[in-house]
């Protein structure tokens, strides 16, 4: 006999609980755990196609490490210092460009460059702050990232944690469902599908979006000549992870940086101008519909929401999961509102006693 509804609501209410208790006070500690379990969530389909191919898991599972290495040293040698050195650069170039804002609103606008212009005090420190602020969170985030702690985390523990959930992954999920209560198993398992469903829809095919994006912003700049282009490129593509953030932080970029370059240039200025445009119409009507969907179900505000949400109740990790809370959120919501429709609720007592006329 099944426990009565409210009981049932408690315990998994306790269960909720309890996982958003452990989020809160373990923090980064968990973070290359969860960090190294979406990298084998990602990977799965990987390993799967390949055992259908005749692979046995463990032959898949290191021929994807060893495949996920050499990228991932190949990026590290090729593409990150030169990204560095790019972003360096952009960040000491801060205050030139507002000097020369400056100059080009003192001969065309000069009423508002005196010397007691609120507009000449805050260019003047804007510029300043953008060096300082900049550098100091590059500095930051690079010595944060080159620390011993973090080596060991992110090289060490991550890869060795998705390599093993990536071995286990089809028993571990073959344990959890022999754990599924009874009676609610079969529509447990149809949920558990629906979100599997959404997030491989939203995460693989956005991850996809990211990469193309990326690339494609950073080289069509560089071969723009626009300085700092890889490093615009390599924001916009991840910042379109969130929506409309990453086109309008990088072609704000791109284009204000094209204007003290190429000022005077107008045709440079509307290439540069044209491959943000272009990049855009690409992702709205090529990419993201093919790559990622019309019925994953996942509103961009609901998304901003959930994202500005757990990363400021969790910190960095409360954004790793924010994404797929939001999906089971957004199915678990469907699935409730397809139950009241069914219901007394909803169809009312006329509706039910005409049925059983009927």
């Amino acid at each position: 006999m099944a426990l009565p509804a409210n009981q049932q609501l408690r315990i998994w209410g306790i269960a909720i609980a309890v996982f958003l208790v452990v989020m809160w006070l373990l923090g980064d500690v968990i973070l290359p755990f969860v960090l190294g379990g979406a990298v084998a969530y990602l990977l799965d389909p990987i390993a799967d196609w390949l055992e259908r191919r005749g692979f046995s898991r463990i032959a898949a599972t290191i021929l994807i490490s060893v495949c996920a290495v050499l990228v991932f040293a190949i990026v590290n040698l090729a593409v990150l210092p030169t990204l560095v050195r790019q972003a360096n650069s952009l960040i000491d170039t801060f205050p030139r460009l507002s000097e020369n804002l400056q100059s080009w609103l003192a001969v065309h606008v000069p009423s508002l460059m005196d010397q007691d212009s609120t507009i000449r005090q805050s260019l003047q420190s804007l510029g300043e702050m953008l060096k300082e602020r900049g550098a100091a969170l590059v500095e930051t985030v690079l010595s944060s990232a080159l620390s011993v702690l973090n080596i060991l985390l992110l090289v060490v523990i991550v890869p060795v944690v998705a390599f093993y959930l990536l071995l286990d992954w089809d028993r571990m999920v073959a344990r959890i469902d022999d754990l599924l209560p009874r009676d609610h198993a079969p529509t447990i398992r149809k949920l558990a599908h629906d979100i599997d469903k959404t997030l491989a829809s939203f995460i693989r095919g956005q991850g996809v979006v990211m990469l193309i994006l990326g690339t494609y912003y950073a080289i069509a700049l560089m071969l723009a000549q626009l300085q700092f282009g890889l490093v615009i490129g390599a924001i916009a593509g991840l910042l379109t992870f969130i929506p409309y953030v990453g086109a309008l932080v990088g072609g704000a970029l791109a284009i204000g940086l094209a204007l003290f370059q190429f000022w005077g240039d107008w045709l440079h200025i509307a290439i540069i101008a044209g491959i943000f445009f272009s990049g855009q119409f690409i992702e709205g009507n090529i990419l993201t519909p093919k790559l990622v969907g019309d019925s994953v179900g996942l509103h961009p505000v609901w998304l901003l929401l959930a994202l500005s949400a757990f990363g400021s109740l969790f910190g960095f990790v409360g954004m790793l999961v924010a994404v797929p809370v939001s999906a089971a959120l957004g199915v678990l919501a469907r699935f409730a509102v397809d139950q009241y429709k069914q219901g007394r609720l909803y169809k009312g007592l006329e509706t039910q006693d005409q049925a059983g006329r009927d």
